[in-house]
């Protein structure tokens, strides 16, 4: 059986919910205020990937602690910026040379 990517986008808004712990509703704002862009089907329906899902639960946590939408979006920027940066040292990559 072949290994879906972390990518791949499998699940609709109900599942995605109930995987991230998080009411559809906050799921479309925060689509609505560019947190999320889960990819869409030939028909629009929402479709949300094991990163979507991960990255709801991130914000999840965010909202929870009291971090207004901006201060989510800054976290989520910055979290995504340092795994990035830790993906390119884990292969060699010398982050301070390819400035």
């Amino acid at each position: 059986m072949k290994e879906r990517k972390e990518t791949t986008p499998v699940y609709g808004i109900a599942v995605a919910a109930q995987l991230s712990g998080a009411p559809e509703a906050t799921l479309r704002l925060f689509e609505a205020k560019g947190l999320l862009t889960p990819s869409r089907s030939a028909g629009g329906t929402r479709r949300y990937s094991d990163a979507d899902i991960e990255r709801l639960r991130r914000a999840t946590v965010l909202r929870a602690a009291g971090v207004n939408i901006t201060g989510i979006r800054h976290v989520l920027e910055l979290q995504d910026e340092n795994a990035a940066l830790r993906t390119g040292l884990d292969h060699g990559a010398d982050p301070q040379h390819d400035r």
